[in-house]
């Protein structure tokens, strides 16, 4: 009865959107006509109705065409893959029914042939990570509050509740997305409280018919704070006993229950270093409870000590030493980077460096670091270039998707995790075009040898493309021309314009205090730890620019699997792309271009600009193409942006001229504000949801 409510609040949502709506809320599943298809399909269940309903209302292929949903041992297919057949689909699960089914309406819109294939998932299991809070405000999030929490003690659920999640689930599945922890990795204690536990289960119950399962963070400490123990430490019977008491209350409410996400001696968060344990000995203590429920625990990596001389080092010393002492159901989650998902770094060492231990990348979809939900970047390009990136862990070929996948390390389970943006703005996700790293994430947690390319160009079909127009008309065809490749050639170049007027030549955490959002390379308050300052990053002083994590210097390098340390290490040979990440540089260094380093900071952030502005041109120029609300509201997003750019842009280089001392190069625009205001500045746009 609970799985049909939920197909029920799904439905009442559907006859609540308008038909031709264009606020963005119906992403990249937009109504558009369909054709009259026969279903064939044996069994009943909650999901192998809603792959009915979704093919009756978006079926494009031949009218009265026959589709057959099969359920059979394949031994090609495996999890919750599906063969895509002559016929229709075939799978071992009712949910690799329903990936298939999606993905069948996905060719048909998009233009791509359905031929027979396979397609398995490369992880196991791909979650969303929502930075919700009880109080329904969201950390790090630009869309609006949050979708599962309304604050005070307001707990009840409403038909407005299901349907939204619904709408969420129908969202997450149509793009393999299989899980959701729905509350902040800053945990509040009172998540475990039966009151809490039953929201909970109610949001299971809504999401689990479209095969996503639940998860929630939770805060170490609480056996003591909610519990009232004396301790929390792991080794304590008492505490190991409160902790499976929990568990069981929580398998009782919601079956599937997916396990725990913890973030923990980190940023103030308690954990088990506070009663002198390791890593090892919480993570464990936490899995013994959930391994006869099959649940997992990810365990955030995300460590780092004010007192080391270089913050990058910190997961990697901290966690190597204990490759091999986690339990089977223990993920360790790692961030893309070393630091904290800066618009570009390197890949954090641990990836393919632990090799007893399962490791999943956390990537944020919601953008921290890259301009919130006014700036338009695509992370299709971030992404891929972070999963593809070889860490030699195994040899050549390691990939870090490779090494996390399960394919080079065999581990129990592979997962992988993207920081949510979704909030309660209209149109999900803030800005129209933050929808599709939403998109992109999901993909790449499916397959993550998807080209950018092609996922920008299946988002924008779907998103964009005139409503009933079939592929290959002449409609299509015009719109394609004038809208489709223009813009997603922006898309394409979007992520590298950002680094590129923001921190270019890798630079990083430039940002100006809290916010993360404008420049501040001069943010240095007394009392702020180093390493939560700028200074600490960019080390610019009369001598020049740049981190030093050579072996001459912190030593980063060698945490790096050989050729990378060495290739790393020399000057001659690192990435220039990474250049100011591994050295200290003069500023009269010479780059491969012939310009000085100092020169070629100046192009590189006059190229970000350019750019930004050649999307408002582009954008502009489609107006006949795209609705007028979206045209309107992405139109004044780029604007912003675009000052945004110039800001950023005078701001660097005014203030590092400061140390180099030579003359902006002619070619380059001269900066349009002074640095002593840009230094006063206090982001009033920032205040925009």
């Amino acid at each position: 009865m609970i799985m049909r409510t939920a197909i029920g609040a799904w439905v009442l949502w559907m006859a609540l959107v308008p038909a031709r709506a264009e606020t963005g809320r119906e992403l990249w599943l937009r109504e558009g006509g369909a054709n009259r298809v026969n279903i064939v399909a044996g069994g009943e269940s909650a999901t192998l109705d809603i792959a009915r309903r979704e093919l009756l209302r978006g079926w494009r292929g031949k009218a009265g065409g026959t589709v057959r949903l099969e359920i059979a041992a394949d031994a090609g297919v495996r999890g919750d893959g599906y063969r895509l057949t002559s016929s229709g689909v075939t799978a071992r699960t009712g949910q690799g029914l329903l990936y298939g089914v999606y993905d069948l309406l996905r060719r048909q819109r998009t233009g791509r042939p359905a031929g027979e294939e396979v397609s398995n998932p490369a992880y196991e299991r791909r979650i969303l990570n929502h930075w919700d809070n009880p109080n329904g405000t969201v950390e790090r999030g630009y869309a609006g509050h949050s979708i599962f929490w309304r604050g005070g003690d307001s707990l009840d659920v409403t038909d407005a509740d299901r349907e939204l999640w619904a709408a969420y689930a129908r969202a997450n599945a149509s793009i393999g997305i299989n899980g959701t922890v729905i509350n902040n990795v800053n945990a509040a204690p009172e998540v475990l409280s039966d009151p809490y536990l039953e929201r909970v289960k109610a949001i299971a119950d809504v999401l689990r018919p479209w095969g996503v399962r639940v998860y929630l963070s939770v805060k170490f400490s609480s056996p003591a704070q909610l519990g009232k123990l004396p301790t929390s430490d792991p080794l304590d019977g008492r505490v190991v006993a409160w902790w499976r008491e929990r568990v069981a209350e929580i398998y009782r409410r919601v079956p599937d229950f997916g396990g725990f996400l913890v973030k923990a001696n980190s940023e103030g968060q308690p954990g088990p270093q506070d009663f002198g344990r390791t890593h090892a000995d919480g993570a464990n203590m936490l899995a013994d409870a959930l391994a006869p429920h099959g649940g997992i625990v990810m365990w955030r990596a995300f460590v780092y000590n004010p007192e080391d001389r270089d913050r990058a080092r910190q997961a990697y010393a901290e966690f190597m030493p204990l490759d091999g002492r986690f339990r089977p159901n223990v993920i360790i989650q790692v961030k893309n980077g070393p630091v904290d998902f800066q618009p570009r770094e390197p890949f954090n060492p641990l990836f393919g460096a632990m090799k007893k231990t399962a490791v999943m990348p956390e990537l944020q979809i919601t953008q921290e670091y890259l301009g919130h939900s006014i700036h338009l970047v695509f992370l299709g390009p971030m992404w891929e270039e972070f999963l593809q990136s070889d860490t030699y862990g195994e040899g050549p070929g390691s990939s870090v998707a490779r090494a996390t996948d399960g394919s080079l390390f065999g581990h129990a389970h592979s997962a992988i995790a993207g920081v949510a943006n979704v909030g309660l703005d209209a149109n999900w996700c803030g800005h129209h075009f933050a929808q599709a790293n939403w998109y992109a994430f999901g993909r790449l947690a499916w397959d993550p040898g998807l080209a950018s390319r092609e996922i920008a160009d299946e988002w924008l079909r779907l998103t964009f493309a005139p409503r009933g127009e079939k592929q290959g008309g002449a409609k299509m065809g015009e719109w394609e021309a004038k809208f489709l490749l223009p813009v997603r050639g922006m898309m394409l170049e979007s992520w590298e314009a950002a680094v590129d007027y923001m921190m270019p030549l890798g630079l990083h955490h430039i940002f100006a205090g809290g916010h993360h959002y404008g420049p501040g390379p001069w943010y240095a308050p007394k009392g702020v730890r180093p390493d939560w300052t700028p200074p600490y990053y960019h080390q610019a002083d009369a001598g020049g620019i740049g981190f030093d994590r050579t072996r001459r210097g912190s030593d980063a390098v060698s945490q790096y699997a050989e050729p990378l340390a060495s290739r790393f290490d020399d000057v001659k040979s690192c990435p220039e792309k990474y250049l100011l990440w591994f050295h200290h540089l003069p500023w009269t260094h010479k780059m491969k271009r012939g310009r000085t380093l100092w020169d070629e900071l100046a192009h590189r952030y006059q190229r970000g600009l350019e750019r930004v502005r050649e999307f408002q041109k582009v954008w502009d120029r489609v107006e006949p193409q795209v609705d007028a609300e979206r045209f309107a509201a992405v139109q004044s997003r780029l604007r912003r942006h675009c000052r945004d750019a110039q800001i950023w842009k005078d701001a660097c280089l005014l203030y590092f001229q400061q140390f180099s001392r030579m003359p902006i190069p002619y070619e380059i625009e001269r900066p349009v504000h002074d640095l002593e205001e840009l230094v006063k500045i206090e982001l009033p746009w920032l205040h925009h949801n």
